[in-house]
């Protein structure tokens, strides 16, 4: 069993008996696997009802019979397959229009990955410096793009140092900030020394190349969320009741219907922030699967051995085992 809050297993129980008939009761649930796949976790809840035994497994959280599906590989299994297969919802693609402004960057830092692959020699490790120098500074290219930082006199554009400097400072602003600003300038700063040292080091290794590497995705994965924060104007907690329960919401003005807006609201007390722009809309869908035929949103429940499916309510009489026929005398 994994250690679960109150909070996680109140979600779970309120997940099950939404999709259940009116009278089902939890009786037990625990959390009982964990998994991680291509950066989102999928937990595994065990749950007992008056009405049978059901896996739930979460990020999108669904529900599987366990006499259905007895082994929980098998729910996984399935579970990752559905996710891989569903297109990719409104809301998916919202978030990933969040961090659209520095797409190009984590791009050239995955080329920069593969290039490491391929990396056999000193001068290639160098190389690796100096895509590791060109993406910290395409970072703080992005970040004078998407917004305004007010200052005098303003950083020359390819200035990393004073740019971080003034990044941290006004996203971070006040006492209160002190050990995160300091933490995110040093994080920044070291990368860049390290990177230019890399470019130019006679005595560079394999191991040099990937730790440039991993200094400057830790750091720009932190910082890039910093600027994302900043620029929607999202506060650390909620002013109204302190919740750290803060989520974008997305919507569109009448008198300006082709820009996108977000403002962060409050999922305990309803709070909602000032709306900024975020780009242009786009209602296009996802392009990556192509299908014909008809679609249908009607659930349906696979029964052993997974040949036939059931809707709720409705009973799959299984096909009758044959008899084996006995064995022929082939002698003549």
């Amino acid at each position: 069993m994994l250690p679960a809050t109150e909070e996680e297993k109140a979600d779970v129980a309120g997940y099950l008996l939404s999709q259940s008939p009116a009278r089902t009761k939890v009786t037990f649930l625990q959390k009982v696997y964990s998994e991680a796949l291509i950066g989102h976790r999928h937990d595994v809840w065990d749950v007992h009802t008056n009405g049978g035994r059901w896996w739930v497994i979460t990020n999108p959280t669904n529900l599987y019979s366990q006499e259905q599906f007895p082994n929980m590989d098998l729910a996984v299994t399935f579970h990752m397959g559905l996710c891989l297969r569903i297109p990719r919802t409104q809301q998916q693609r919202k978030s990933d229009r969040r961090v659209i402004p520095f797409g190009d960057i984590f791009k050239r830092l995955a080329e920069t990955t593969d290039a490491l692959g391929q990396a056999q020699n000193v001068a290639d490790y160098q190389a690796i410096g100096v895509r590791a120098r060109e993406v910290l500074l395409a970072f703080i290219r992005v970040a004078q793009d998407i917004t305004e930082w007010t200052t005098e006199p303003v950083p020359k554009r390819a200035d990393f140092r004073a740019w971080t400097d003034l990044i941290c400072n006004t996203a971070l602003a006040g006492a209160a900030q002190q050990e995160r600003r300091h933490l995110f300038k040093t994080m920044l700063a070291e990368a860049w020394v390290f990177s230019n040292w890399l470019t130019h080091a006679h005595s560079a290794t394999w191991h040099d190349a990937e730790a440039a590497i991993a200094a400057v995705e830790h750091a720009l994965g932190l910082a890039a969320s910093l600027v994302i924060r900043h620029t929607r104007e999202v506060p650390e907690k909620c002013p109204e009741c302190g919740s750290p329960h803060l989520s974008p919401q997305e919507g569109y003005r009448e008198d300006l219907p082709e820009i996108a807006w977000e403002r962060p609201v409050c999922g305990d007390c309803g709070w909602t922030g000032k709306g900024v722009p975020i780009g242009a809309r786009d209602d296009k869908t996802d392009e990556l699967f192509t299908r014909a035929g008809q679609d249908s949103d009607e659930c349906a429940i696979m029964t052993i051995p997974l040949t036939a499916i059931r809707k709720p309510g409705e009973t799959v009489q299984r096909p009758k085992r044959r008899r084996k026929s006995p064995a022929k005398n082939l002698r003549g």
